[in-house]
């Protein structure tokens, strides 16, 4: 059984393996460098730990591999018999980011 944890970012709970790409929120940190999560909610494998909120001492390390923007959401507001409509469109910026090790 693998050992996986479950952390909190950008407002987010992810749950993560090592060696796992995951896409969250924009983090402001340049490509390649090393990030540390210490919101660990839970950790589970041979022995799971839950956190009351958080479990005490464990993190989280990845590197980041990227930077991005999602694909774009086009959102059309349209009232009819009114001409009125409006057109808006929206990329969300993201962060690459592989897991590298589960400390707990």
């Amino acid at each position: 059984m693998s050992t996986y944890a479950i952390i909190k970012t950008g407002g987010k709970q992810v749950k993560v393996e090592v060696d796992q790409a995951i896409y969250i929120e924009k983090l402001d940190v340049e490509a390649g460098a090393e990030v540390t999560f210490d919101e660990v909610v839970l950790v589970g494998g041979e022995k799971t730990v839950v956190g009351t909120p958080l479990v005490s001492g464990a993190t989280v390390v990845g590197t980041v591999e990227k930077q991005g923007k999602q694909k774009k959401v086009v959102t059309f507001k349209y009232k009819p018999k009114k001409g009125s409509h409006r057109k808006q469109g929206h990329r969300q910026p993201y962060t690459k980011v592989v897991i590298k090790a589960i400390n707990a």
